[in-house]
C-alpha cells in the first residue's frame, strides 16, 4: 500500500502510466494467487519482532554483523519452515520462489543459512539414494542440522579434476578417511561453513586401494551437534571480509585423516560396496548435477538484483532535477535526458529478458531431471551447455547494468544507504561462483566445436545448436525480431567457423591440440558468447509472444516495446560483428538508431510504472533513493543521523589527537 505523501514528480510519473501496474505484477508472478501468497508471506515475516535492524548493519563490526545475521536467520527460517507446504512438489516450490525476495529485506549482504537451502538440500536430492535421502533430507528440512556444500578449494575452483581433497576407503572399518594433503586442498568459500553449519556435503577424490575413482560426494559432520565444537581431524574457520556477502560466513575446511561411515558417501549415482568394490555411475557428469541447478538459478538471481537496482535508479531519476535543457525553464527531471533513458530503460528490458529466459530454462531443467530419473541421459550435455552459456551472460550483463544504475544516480548512488553498492557486491560475485565465466565460455565452446563437426557431417544437432546446420545464403539485413535473431545466428556461426579454422591452422603448424586450443581460445570464447546471445534473444521473444496473448492491449504493447528495445540495443552494441558477418549497411544502422530512440520516447512515460510492477517493498529495496514515496533527500538525511558519530557533537578524538596537533603539542 502506497504511503499517503509521495513526491509530486513521482506521483505525476505514475499518473502517466498507460497500463495497469497490478496486471504486470500478476504477470511477473505468473498469476494473481502467487502475488497474493508472496505478499502475505512478506507481510507475515516483516511483522516478526526484531527481524529488522534498528541500527544499519554497516555500523556494526565484522563479528557483530555475523552474530546479528545468525539471530535474524533463526527468526526468518523458522517463519519459512512454518509456512512450508509439504504437499507442493519441489520443482513448483522453487519456481514460485523465484520472485520471493523477502530475505533481502532482512539481510543486505545475505544470510549465513543461504547455502543450506540453496545447495545443501539440493545436493542431497541430487546425490543421495532413497535411503540416504529419507534420513538426511528430513533432518535438513526440519533444521535439525545446518549444512553447506563444499567443492571449491584454495588451489582449484572451476577445474574440478584438479581438486585435491582425498577420501580413501578403509575396508577393515568400512569408513572413508578424509584428508587434505596440502594447503591448496583446503575447501574455501562455502557460505555458512565457518561457524554456522555443523554438516557439509563435500566433493573429494575417491581412492580405493591406491586407485583414484574420481570426484564423489560425501556427507561430513564438521561440528558436534551439542557443543558445536569442531570434531577431531577438522580444521574450520572464516576466510575474512570480501567485496560482498560479508554476513554469509564463508569458510575454509581442512581434513586431517577424519573418518566417516561408508554409507555417508552419497550413493545415488555411484556406490562403494563393503568390500571396496566400486560401482560406477552410468554417466560421470551426473555427480555435477548440483552445479547445473545452481547455474540455472543464477539467471534468476541476476535478474532480481538488476530489477532492484533499476527500480532504485528509475525512481531517483524521476525525482532528481538537474541542469537546464532550455534557458529560463525549470531544471528537468534527469529521466527526461535521453542519455539517462539509454542507461536505465535497457536495464528494465534486460531484467525482463532474464526473467523470461530463466523460466524457459527451468522448464527444460525439470524435463531433463525427470529424464535422468528414468535413466535417459540424451539431453544432459545440452542442458549443461545451456546452463554454462546463460549463467555467463546473465551474470555479466546484469552486473554491468547494476553498476550503470549506480553511476546514473551520481554521487548519491555511491552511498551505501542507496543499496546500489551492496547490489553490485553480491551481483559481481555471480561472475565467478559456480564456474568462472571465461572457463564456462570455454566449456560452451567445446560443445559448439563438437556440434560444428557434426553439422559438417550432416549429423543431427541439439535444438539449441540446430541453427549451425543452416546453409541458406545471407540476404539483405532484416530488421524484424526474427531477422535480428537470424543475423545473430549468422554471427555465431561465423565466429565459430573462424575459431575452428584458427584451431586447425595452429594444429597444422605443429602445435599439439591443447596448445592449439589455448591459442584459439579468445576466438572460441567470443563464439560461445555470440551463441549465448542467440539463446537469450530466442528465449525472450518466444516466451513474451507465448505468454502475453491474454494480457490487456496496453500492457502487451509496452512489454513488446521492451522486447524490441532489447533486440535493437544488442544489434547496435554488436554492430561491428554484424558488419563483419552479415549484410548490415550504414543505412540499416541509421534506421535502427532512430527506432531505438523512438522506443525510448515511447517507453519513457511508463518507466516508473514498469519498475513499480516489480513490486519490491521498501524494506526489500533497503534504499534511501528508491523508496516508493520518492523522499530521497529526506531519507538520505534521516539515514545519516543514524551514524554513531552523530550521537555526540564532539568526538573524543578531538581532545585526544586533533587539539594537541592543532596547537603544536602532539
Amino acid at each position: 500500500m502506497a504511503p499517503t505523501k509521495v513526491n509530486i514528480d513521482l506521483q505525476n510519473e505514475r499518473n502517466k502510466c498507460t497500463f495497469n501496474v497490478e496486471e504486470l505484477t500478476n504477470f511477473l508472478d505468473e498469476g494473481p494467487q502467487n502475488t497474493k501468497n508472496r505478499r502475505e508471506l512478506e507481510k507475515k515475516i516483516l511483522s516478526i519482532k526484531g527481524i529488522r535492524d534498528e541500527i544499519p548493519e554497516e555500523y556494526l563490526s565484522h563479528k557483530e554483523k555475523y552474530e546479528n545475521a545468525v539471530r535474524k536467520s533463526v527468526l526468518l527460517y523458522k517463519a519459512i519452515k512454518d509456512n512450508n507446504d509439504k504437499n507442493t512438489p519441489l520443482e513448483e516450490k522453487i519456481r514460485a520462489s523465484f520472485r520471493n525476495v523477502i530475505s533481502s529485506a532482512i539481510f543486505k549482504d545475505n544470510s549465513p543459512f543461504m547455502l543450506h537451502n540453496a545447495m545443501f538440500l539440493t545436493a542431497i536430492l541430487g546425490q543421495a539414494n532413497d535411503e540416504q535421502r529419507e534420513y538426511w533430507l528430513k533432518r535438513a528440512e526440519n533444521y535439525e542440522i545446518l549444512g553447506t556444500y563444499a567443492q571449491t578449494e584454495l588451489g582449484h575452483g572451476t577445474f574440478l579434476r584438479g581438486l585435491e581433497t582425498q577420501a580413501t576407503y578403509d575396508s577393515n572399518t568400512e569408513e572413508f578417511i578424509l584428508h587434505s594433503p596440502s594447503i591448496t586442498a583446503y575447501k574455501w568459500w562455502p557460505g555458512g561453513l565457518a561457524h554456522t553449519a555443523n554438516y557439509c556435503m563435500i566433493m573429494a577424490q575417491l581412492y580405493i586401494k591406491d586407485k583414484n575413482y574420481g570426484l564423489q560426494p560425501f556427507m561430513v559432520q564438521i561440528r558436534d551437534e551439542e557443543t558445536h565444537m569442531p570434531l577431531p581431524g577438522i580444521h574450520v574457520g572464516e576466510i575474512g571480509p570480501k567485496l560482498g556477502f560479508n554476513t554469509v560466513n564463508n569458510g575454509f575446511l581442512g581434513f586431517n585423516h577424519a573418518r566417516i561411515p561408508r554409507n555417508w558417501m552419497m550413493m545415488k549415482n555411484a556406490q562403494v560396496l563393503k568390500d571396496g568394490t566400486f560401482k560406477a555411475s552410468p554417466n560421470s557428469k551426473l555427480v555435477y548435477g548440483t552445479m547445473v541447478y545452481v547455474r540455472v538459478t543464477i539467471l534468476n538471481t541476476a535478474s532480481i538484483y538488476l530489477a532492484k537496482a533499476v527500480t532504485i535508479a528509475i525512481r531517483y531519476a524521476a525525482i532528481r532535477r538537474q541542469s537546464q535543457l532550455k534557458n529560463g525553464e525549470p531544471e528537468p527531471q534527469i529521466l527526461d535526458y535521453v542519455t539517462q533513458q539509454h542507461k536505465l530503460i535497457i536495464a528494465i528490458a534486460t531484467a525482463h529478458a532474464y526473467h523470461f529466459t530463466v523460466r524457459w530454462l527451468w522448464d527444460l531443467y525439470v524435463k531433463v531431471n525427470k529424464e535422468l530419473g528414468r535413466g535417459q541421459l540424451d539431453n544432459l550435455p545440452e542442458m549443461h551447455s545451456l546452463a554454462c552459456a546463460l549463467k555467463v551472460i546473465s551474470s555479466a550483463d546484469c552486473t554491468a547494468l547494476i553498476e550503470k544504475c549506480r553511476m546514473a544516480c551520481g554521487g548519491h548512488g555511491y552511498m551505501l544507504s542507496s543499496c546500489l553498492p551492496f547490489l553490485y557486491g553480491v551481483s559481481t560475485a555471480t561472475c565467478t561462483y559456480e564456474g568462472e565465466n571465461t572457463v564456462l565460455l570455454l566449456q560452451t565452446a567445446r560443445s559448439l566445436f563438437k556440434a560444428w563437426g557434426q553439422a559438417l557431417k550432416g549429423q543431427p544437432l541439439s535444438p539449441s545448436m540446430a541453427y549451425l546446420a543452416d546453409k541458406s545464403p545471407s540476404s539483405t539485413f532484416d530488421g524484424t525480431l526474427d531477422g535480428i535473431i537470424k543475423s545473430f545466428q549468422v554471427v555465431a556461426k561465423g565466429k565459430l567457423s573462424a575459431s575452428v579454422s584458427s584451431f586447425e591452422q595452429y594444429l597444422a603448424s605443429g602445435l599439439d591440440p591443447e596448445d592449439a586450443w589455448n591459442k584459439a581460445s579468445i576466438q572460441l570464447t567470443n563464439a560461445a558468447e555470440a551463441h549465448a546471445r542467440v539463446l537469450v534473444l530466442t528465449a525472450y521473444k518466444t516466451e513474451v509472444e507465448r505468454k502475453t496473448v491474454t494480457l490487456s492491449p496496453p500492457l502487451k504493447t509496452v512489454l513488446h516495446q521492451l522486447l524490441e528495445l532489447y533486440f535493437i540495443f544488442w544489434t547496435l552494441e554488436k554492430m561491428g560483428d554484424l558488419l563483419l558477418y552479415t549484410n548490415l549497411s550504414e543505412k540499416d544502422v541509421r534506421v535502427l538508431q532512430k527506432r531505438y530512440e523512438d522506443l525510448l520516447e515511447k517507453i519513457r512515460p511508463n518507466a516508473v510504472g514498469l519498475v513499480d510492477g516489480f513490486d519490491f517493498r521498501d524494506e526489500v529495496l533497503n534504499s534511501t533513493l528508491g523508496a516508493y514515496d520518492g523522499r530521497a533527500y529526506e531519507r538520505l538525511m534521516e539515514e545519516a543521523q543514524k551514524s554513531p558519530l552523530n550521537a555526540e557533537p564532539v568526538n573524543e578524538s578531538f581532545h585526544k589527537y586533533l587539539k594537541p596537533f592543532l596547537r603544536g603539542k602532539l
